[in-house]
């Protein structure tokens, strides 16, 4: 799973957001390090709906403009738990591997 589709995924437990609220909101929970344009956003949606992952909610008229929503599915959910739990995994092995390393290489010049 790529970095954007992990926070888009993210971004959407618990509500709804529209295309500008998932880019605030994925700005934010990345804490700054993924800003989504339009153009990705859009084309990583469209994979995450045809995977089943997320699903169009509802469509609104503010402003003049029209705002579609999207929301997690199911199956979106499931995907971002085996997903957060494998990077999880992966953050595990990388820190122990390190903690190991530095008693060796505290005494030594890098």
């Amino acid at each position: 799973m790529t970095e954007p589709a992990f926070f888009i995924l993210t971004a959407l437990v618990g509500a709804p957001r529209h295309g500008y609220g998932i880019v605030a909101e994925v700005r934010e929970l990345s804490q700054d390090r993924v800003r989504l344009k339009v153009g990705t956003l859009y084309g990583v949606l469209e994979r995450l709906v045809v995977d089943g992952l997320v699903a169009p909610d509802r469509e609104e008229v503010q402003q003049g403009r029209l705002r579609r929503y999207y929301r997690l599915t199911d199956e979106g959910g499931r995907a971002l738990a085996a997903e957060a739990e494998r990077q999880a995994a992966n953050a595990d092995i990388a820190s122990r591997r390190l903690r190991a390393l530095r008693p060796a290489s505290a005494g030594g010049t890098a």
